[in-house]
């Protein structure tokens, strides 16, 4: 009961952010359910219901969405989920957990403190090196959204077009990663309860309309801030967790 509670409560809060910044639900509850649920099964459950409500986001900002860079970002995320999986494979729990930690961390620490040193580029390929490197990442700890911030910043990319597209990136990043892991057997959910699915879909639901009422009394960028300081704290706890384990 416990863990349900939790599970809706992250996702409330994540999904809320979400629907303001663009980002939120992996960022806060991959760190999270990783330290309550285990980082095997906590990742994979992110991976789910972040697919989900990035698949209903999708719907109300479709007109927003590059395609075109949603297709080649996209495209590529297999690549870097299949070494993520068997990279999974053969870590500890406690491994895990420095792991998920530390990729959360360096994704975010790029993303909030070297943004000014990112060069410009309207090149192909670093749009695609940020879909292989998300796919792992999100694969590993179940975000994806920090890497691909990182491309969206040298390639000047709108910031609006760019939340936008990270939706139905999020559906694919999350798909991909649940299907590699589960045919390389890296996870599964045969211990996980299918309550947490009801009460996580119940939970987005009221999520995105908080985030809609959110969305008029708070700027996009404090939300986006928000969201990061919390993946902060998660992954710091996550890294933490793991080391002492060891």
């Amino acid at each position: 009961m416990n863990t349900l509670i939790l599970v809706f409560c992250v996702v409330v809060l994540g999904s809320s952010l979400q629907r303001v910044a663009g980002m939120g639900l992996g960022l806060i509850a991959g760190p999270i359910l990783s330290l309550f649920m285990g980082p095997v099964h906590g990742v994979m459950v992110v991976n789910i219901l972040a697919m989900i409500n990035a698949a209903l986001t999708t719907v109300t900002v479709r007109k927003d969405v590059d395609w075109r860079r949603f297709a080649l970002i996209g495209s590529v995320m297999v690549l870097g989920s299949i070494p993520g999986a068997y990279l999974i494979k053969s870590m500890s729990t406690a491994w895990m957990l420095v792991a998920v930690g530390t990729v959360l961390l360096a994704a975010l620490s790029v993303v909030t403190l070297a943004k000014r040193y990112v060069p410009a580029t309207q090149a192909t390929w670093p749009m695609m090196l940020s879909g292989v490197i998300g796919g792992f990442t999100n694969t590993l700890a179940g975000v994806a959204g920090p890497v691909i911030t990182v491309y969206a910043q040298a390639a000047r990319w709108e910031h609006k077009r760019f939340a936008a597209t990270l939706q139905p990136l999020f559906v694919v990043s999350g798909g991909v990663s649940f299907a590699v892991k589960s045919l390389t057997g890296a996870a599964d959910l045969s211990g996980t309860t299918w309550l947490i699915w009801p009460v996580g879909i119940a939970g987005m639901f009221l999520g995105v309309f908080l985030g809609g009422k959110l969305a008029q009394v708070i700027t996009r960028d404090k939300a986006h801030k928000l969201a990061l300081g919390l993946a902060l704290a998660g992954g710091f706890s996550a890294l933490l967790r793991g080391l002492l384990s060891l």
